[in-house]
């Protein structure tokens, strides 16, 4: 018995560890991650671009926002894809890297070329790059 219960032990972690990777976009993603800093770059060189927030309106207003930034809460990013051109790259962040890879994902599968920012705002603050708190 205590051999059944180790080896189920050992499946449910390996399986978590899995499940932590993919929810992290590490495993099986088709699309691009990227630092911060390298997003900064990107949106300063890069004129096809749209800079996505997938974060609530609580969020975007409180913790502040990329500058150029359209908010689409990732619960509502299905029902508002016609507000992306798909003829742009997007680069999707959120606050900690989780909801962008689930909207990267969902905007890879219809179409979209698409690049996650990893770690969100909260990587980007401590990176030292610009935020603007100004209500919208």
């Amino acid at each position: 018995m205590k051999r059944v219960t180790d080896s189920l032990f050992w499946i449910v972690l390996v399986l978590l560890g899995l499940y932590v990777l993919y929810s992290k976009g590490y495993i099986m993603a088709s699309f691009e991650s990227v630092d911060p800093k390298v997003a900064y770059e990107m949106l300063e060189s890069d004129d096809n671009l749209t800079l996505l927030d997938v974060r609530t309106p609580d969020e975007f207003k409180h913790d502040g926002y990329i500058d150029g930034a359209t908010l689409i809460p990732l619960g509502q990013l299905a029902q508002n894809l016609n507000m992306l051109d798909k003829s742009k790259k997007v680069l999707v962040y959120c606050r900690s890297g989780s909801r962008s890879v689930s909207a990267s994902r969902m905007l890879d599968s219809k179409g979209f070329s698409v690049v996650n920012m990893s770690g969100g705002i909260t990587a980007w603050k401590s990176e030292k790059l610009p935020v603007s708190m100004e209500s919208r």
